[in-house]
């Protein structure tokens, strides 16, 4: 017998005084049972980073065809393409040359540096490309958030996040890899 995912429910409240985007999203998340509370919750922070009306999670671990979360335009063609853990350079290319702006939320104490050490000159032509790496102490942190109905609160300003629930607030500062320009 398969397992099922777990499902986890999240009100997450945005504020983010960079792109002057503030809005409330009620979001349902399917933790696949190969995947961690830590990645589960690098998945609502890259939502929190990025988030839109369209921006939306896909059915990530169970298909190859699709990124961590992906938005869309109204035509039915990919803007942003996230993708989450170290993927290996043919789905990167893959999510490169259907999106307009990929980004990947590289995490893993030794696992991220050493992946980015052996890619990254591969990566470097990839002008729609941001690589964002975020570090083991604030991922930890992070994933001990997890809860099955979180409320959540996410500041971003200066490119700093501050994420919590009413009993406490992390800061987490990513560091860039690499950034691709700005799209219009």
């Amino acid at each position: 017998m398969a397992l099922k995912a777990t499902v986890f429910k999240a009100e997450l409240q945005v504020s983010d005084m960079d792109r002057n985007y503030y809005q409330t999203h009620s979001l349902t998340l399917a933790r696949h049972p190969s995947e961690t509370d830590e990645r589960m919750m690098i998945r609502l922070l890259a939502f929190a980073l990025n988030a839109s009306e369209q921006l939306q999670f896909t059915r990530g671990l169970s298909t190859e065809e699709e990124p961590d979360l992906w938005q869309q335009n109204l035509h039915g063609e990919i803007d942003l393409w996230i993708e989450v853990g170290v993927p290996d350079e043919k789905r990167i290319r893959k999510g490169s040359n259907r999106a307009e702006q990929i980004i990947i939320y590289a995490y893993g104490g030794r696992t991220a540096p050493v992946w980015w050490q052996q890619i990254w000159t591969d990566l470097k032509r990839f002008d729609n490309l941001t690589v964002c790496y975020l570090s083991p102490e604030n991922t930890v942190a992070l994933a001990k958030l997890a809860n099955r109905n979180m409320a959540l609160q996410a500041t971003i300003q200066e490119g700093i996040i501050w994420i919590g629930n009413s009993d406490q607030t992390l800061t987490i500062t990513p560091k860039y890899w690499q950034q691709a320009p700005l799209s219009a």
